[in-house]
């Protein structure tokens, strides 16, 4: 048993200059780059950022502001810390195979929309991997209206 990955969604980077404030690194991705950020990335209170869209299937999350951020469950757990994101194809069978492997992970729902639940968990390195059912965010091109 192993979790079925299906896709690369995004990685998140941290920006720590200026106080978290990202218009360097938005002028950066934009104009240096070419990208576009995604106009349709929820305000998320504290926590300000850009989602910059990269071609079909992917993102680049820019989040900035004080840490721990207000999402922070703990000095542990704090979704806006730098970490990969990988789309699963059942969430549900991810959360068991975790627990019977006895990894642990915590996880958050609703900042994606309301059915949308993110679980995070470290990997070896303690690199921080968030997990979440495909087509429930935004990285993907098709789920953009």
């Amino acid at each position: 048993m192993s979790i079925e990955i299906v896709e690369i969604h995004h990685p998140a980077i941290r920006i720590k200059d200026n106080n978290g404030d990202i218009s360097a690194s938005l002028a950066f991705y934009q104009g240096v780059l070419g990208l576009s950020a995604d106009p349709g990335r929820p305000t998320i209170a504290g926590v300000p950022g850009a989602w910059i869209n990269v071609g079909e299937v992917g993102q680049i999350h820019l989040i900035g502001g004080p840490q721990p951020s207000t999402l922070a469950k703990s000095p542990t757990e704090d979704p806006t810390e730098p970490h990969i994101a990988l789309a699963v194809k059942d969430i549900v069978a991810a959360k068991a195979d975790l627990d019977a492997r006895k990894i642990p992970y915590w996880s958050m729902v609703g900042v994606n929309g309301p059915q949308a639940e993110q679980i995070f968990l470290r990997d070896p390195q303690n690199n921080m991997i968030e997990l979440h059912q495909v087509d429930q965010c935004r990285c993907r091109i098709a789920n953009r209206p």
